[in-house]
This record gives C-alpha cells, sequence and structure tokens, in this order.
C-alpha cells in the first residue's frame, strides 16, 4: 500500500490554524494578566482615596481648633497684642 501524503496546502493550513491558536492564545493570556491588573489598581486606588479622605477631615479638624485659639486669643490678650517680654 502506497503512504498517504497530506498536500503542501494542508500542512500550510494547519500550520496556520496553530499559529493563529498559539496567537490567540497569547492574547488572552495578556488580557488575563491586565484584568488582574487594573483589579489590583483599583483597590490601591481606593485605599489612597479612604486615606485622603481621612486626611482631609484631619485637616479640618485642625483648621477648626486653629481658628478657635486664634480668636480666643493668648490668655485674655488681643490676638495682635505683643507679648510683654518685647
Amino acid at each position: 500500500i502506497p503512504a498517504l501524503e497530506w498536500p503542501a496546502s494542508a500542512d500550510k493550513f494547519y500550520s496556520e490554524k496553530r499559529m493563529i491558536e498559539q496567537r490567540l492564545e497569547n492574547i488572552e493570556t495578556k488580557i488575563s494578566y491586565q484584568e488582574d491588573m487594573v483589579e489590583e489598581l483599583n483597590k490601591v486606588v481606593y485605599q489612597q482615596q479612604q486615606k485622603l479622605n481621612h486626611l482631609e477631615a484631619v485637616c479640618a479638624t485642625l483648621t477648626r481648633h486653629i481658628q478657635s485659639l486664634a480668636e480666643a486669643g493668648p490668655e485674655g490678650r488681643a490676638v495682635n497684642e505683643m507679648p510683654p517680654h518685647y
């Protein structure tokens, strides 16, 4: 029985098909990594926003405290009055 040979075009077809499959697999892998990275970055952005909100609250509290101290003045003296050692 003579050996059957694949036509050259069939080999080319399967070679191109495998190349396309490999490219598709590479693209899917890259997309998967990008999705993971986006998720991680979203977590970081959320954490940074939480810290920013906290720091803004601290700044607002400190600003109110400083304003209340400035309004009260040092030991009953006027705010712009020179201290006695001058």
